[in-house]
């Protein structure tokens, strides 16, 4: 049988063809369609039989074809930090985890994306180097409100903010106060605002009682970020969102006792989303070893309790979708021959796996593909402008599509990953669910292992798509 990409060399036009399967994959759910492919957009969705007799075609067989995954929580960090992460890497990891479009976080990287100067060296080290297409959050940072007008003119997707220390100095957290400075000209703008959701008082007050003689216990990381500084920080955003009418987000919420907060807030029409992430819905805190410091994040993985709360959430629609927040670092900077829980770096690399993991857990609980389409497809684009372009196989969208094998199955080997930094908690995992091929704009990315050589991903910008 020839492979995707020997029967792509041999259309007839590239430009124009017809990706057909037994299970094209929506958030409505699953049936046999034909996907006809112009210029890159898909110019209409038919019947499986409904294709022209002279029709250029790639068949999938029984593989699902799904939308591209849109992770609107990727941390890159270039320029500065490159070590770390980089445009080349992460797009790569992307095509071969499916993930064909991203919104990338303002810091880490050097400067922050928190002026309209800095968002010009972002523009200009990702040029040549996409994978995938590739947008940008701003930043909202003590005294920039200033800047936040011309930073959204200049095209990038909303902002981030973080109400606790971010752990760079480029990128300062926000008070109150400064909220109150920045909500009015966000609302103005019709820009939405991303926060990270912890407060510092509950933090301060749990690291009084820590022991920390030992730090190589996640037990101890848990206990020094209780779940009240996310539950008082979500409470103060919802009562900030009311009062000035801005579309506020919760970004990797981990705290399950906020929930009912956040449905009662959505039911009265606050204008708030929410998402959660692989990691809060894979791993339980009771089941991660002492000194595995690939496991440390913040918020921190909770407890098995407080996962199973998560999923019933995002079946209610509670939490509206699911974002990577893939956020690596040198190996060295975890501190794994110390296991130290209090000073690693808090960050989970999951780029490339993110797909497989979400399928491996959900279909365990009886969910369907569709589902996932919807937290991981279909749902993200919303946040960033990009509903009916990215995220969903119909007319006039993007032809971003992915062949994905539900049934295979495959251990995470850290050598086969295309992070720069290959450090991860989900090394040595067997999950269910392989992406075989991936398409960006029509054209094919990533087959069987293999990235295309040539990058075919575009910087993406507000109001420019």
């Amino acid at each position: 049988m020839q492979t995707v990409s020997q029967v792509f060399k041999n259309l007839r036009s590239q430009a124009e063809f017809i990706l057909r399967g037994r299970r094209v994959v929506s958030r409505e759910g699953e049936r046999a369609a034909a996907i006809h492919i112009r210029d890159g957009v898909i110019a209409a969705v038919t019947d499986f039989d409904e294709i022209p007799s002279s029709a250029s075609m790639i068949e999938s067989g029984e593989l699902a074809i799904l939308p591209g995954v849109v992770d609107t929580h990727v941390h890159i960090n270039e320029p500065g930090r490159t070590e770390w992460e980089g445009f080349c890497t992460a797009t790569q990891a992307a095509a071969a985890g499916g993930v064909t479009t991203l919104i990338e976080m303002p810091l880490n990287s050097i400067p922050a994306t928190t002026t309209v100067a800095a968002y010009a060296k972002k523009l200009a080290a990702a040029g040549g180097k996409l994978h995938v297409d590739v947008g940008f959050w701003g930043g909202v940072v003590p005294g920039n409100t200033s800047e936040l007008g011309a930073v959204w003119d200049a095209g990038v997707f909303g902002f981030k903010c973080f109400l606790v220390p971010s752990g760079v100095e480029e990128f300062a957290h926000v008070s109150e106060a400064d909220l109150r400075a920045a909500l009015p000209e966000l609302t103005a703008i019709g820009a939405p605002l991303l926060v990270h959701a912890e407060l510092p008082g509950p933090i301060e007050g749990a690291m009084e009682k820590v022991g920390a003689d030992q730090p190589s216990r996640h037990a101890t990381w848990l206990a020094s970020r209780p779940r009240e500084a996310e539950n008082q920080a979500i409470g103060l955003l919802v009562r900030l969102a009311r009062e000035f009418g801005t579309r506020v987000h919760i970004v990797h919420l981990a705290s399950s006792d906020i929930l009912a907060l956040l449905r009662q807030a959505k039911s009265e029409g606050v204008r708030i989303s929410v998402e959660t992430c692989p990691h809060y819905l894979t791993f339980a805190a009771e089941e991660i070893p002492d000194e595995a410091t690939e496991f440390k994040c913040a918020p921190p993985i909770r407890e098995r309790e407080n996962r199973e709360k998560l999923w019933s959430a995002l079946q209610d629609t509670t939490i509206d979708f699911i974002a990577s927040d893939h956020s690596p670092c040198p190996p060295s900077m975890k501190l794994r021959e110390r296991g130290d829980f209090l000073h690693a770096w808090g960050g989970i690399a999951s780029l490339q796996l993110a797909l497989p993991v979400i399928w491996t857990e959900a279909r365990s609980r009886g969910y369907a593909l569709s589902d996932v389409v919807r937290w991981m497809c279909s749902g993200p684009p919303g946040l960033a402008g990009l509903a009916g372009k990215k995220g969903e196989i119909a007319a006039g969208c993007d032809a971003d599509l992915v062949i994905f094998d539900p049934e295979k199955r495959f251990r995470v080997e850290p050598s086969k990953l295309y992070h720069r930094n290959k450090l991860t908690p989900y090394a040595g995992q067997e999950l269910t669910g392989a992406v075989e091929a991936t398409f960006l704009r029509g054209q094919l990315i990533f087959e069987n292992g293999a990235i295309s050589q040539t990058p075919a991903g575009r910087v993406l910008t507000r109001g420019r798509l």
